[in-house]
């Protein structure tokens, strides 16, 4: 295979400085974030109705993907190169994947279903039961899966085991680029659409609702906002640029040197960054699919505010006040 070579962008600020500042950052505001967000799912279980089952889901993915940032973190930090087991490369990847995907389908089974309890309220009253909500989750679990399972399939270990690539070799470039297209229509385009749909019809149906409460009103449009911001800021760009970033390889494989390639470069490393942020985003569902989650939120906040102001009076309380010294006057 013919493969040109083009003139290399400069990789080490994005992949051992700015990827793993970002991936420390995620790791720790998400295992944080998620954490809570689950406790708080757990003190309301009852009152969340079938959704709790898709939040419930939204958080295990995050914290599954959430727990393999620290390997990341290493390999980047090295110098991009992976000191552990081959095969835990492909698991990690994997992880990534699960993560993304199992996202945006539990985000549009939350977005459907909030479609259907304010658009269709009396046709889909007791229909739809846990036992629904739960073999949604599970197929939803097992599409990703499926979908995601070619993916391990592409050649990801380089130079002895020391790369660990998220896409393939130049090799096996223009097949990966034909699955990764179907893989983002299938796995993004698709659902996004649906959500636009679902929430496009709910918030004409609200806005021109005199019956259904302000604030009911205000979550459900600030639940739209945090689902479009999750679709372009974490979503879109990652998408739109793997793909540019796979063309652009493949016609470096057959001989050309696109001029777009280092632009391309750049911002494929910038939505890697971006498109990690979801796990650290999505805990944001939490406090708007359930309104009194907020409420806890800022009541947690305001005790902990209490406590360390009662923490630090007493400190200033108890300090030894100073005794002049006699020479002093």
């Amino acid at each position: 295979m013919n493969k040109t070579i083009c003139p290399q962008p400069d990789k080490e600020l994005f992949e051992h400085t700015i990827l793993p500042s970002l991936h420390i950052l995620v790791f720790i505001v998400g295992l944080i974030a998620n954490g809570w967000g689950l406790n708080s799912l757990r003190n309301n279980w009852r009152k969340l109705g079938n959704i709790n089952i898709f939040v419930l889901n939204l958080g295990l993915a995050d914290i599954l993907y959430l727990l393999t940032l620290p390997f990341l973190i290493v390999y980047h930090l090295k110098g991009n190169k992976w000191i552990f087991l081959e095969e835990f490369c492909l698991v990690t990847r994997f992880c990534f994947n699960l993560n993304l995907y199992c996202s945006i389908g539990f985000l549009t089974c939350i977005s459907v279903y909030r479609y259907l309890s304010i658009v269709h309220p009396m046709r889909t009253m007791g229909r739809l039961t846990t036992t629904h909500s739960v073999v949604i989750s599970i197929a939803v679990w097992i599409l990703v899966c499926a979908q995601s399972s070619p993916d391990m399939s592409y050649e990801k270990i380089f130079m002895n085991g020391s790369k660990c690539f998220d896409t393939t070799s130049y090799e096996h470039s223009e097949s990966y680029l034909d699955y990764t297209i179907g893989w983002t229509f299938f796995g993004f385009c698709i659902p996004f659409a649906i959500i636009v749909g679902c929430y496009g019809h709910v918030t004409v149906v609200i806005c021109r609702s005199e019956t259904i409460d302000k604030n009911v009103k205000q979550q459900l449009l600030k639940l739209l906002a945090i689902l479009i911001l999750l679709f372009l800021l974490c979503y879109t760009p990652y998408h739109v640029f793997k793909n540019l970033s796979m063309y652009s390889r493949t016609l470096i494989s057959k001989g050309t040197c696109p001029d777009w390639d280092h632009g391309v470069f750049i911002m494929r490393q910038a939505s890697r960054g971006l498109v990690s942020l979801n796990s650290a985003l999505n805990p944001l569902v939490y406090l708007h699919v359930y309104e009194d989650m907020g409420a806890h939120l800022k009541q947690q906040l305001q005790g902990g505010q209490q406590m360390f102001s009662r923490l630090f009076m007493s400190n200033s309380c108890s300090a030894p006040v100073a005794q002049s010294d006699p020479d002093d006057l």
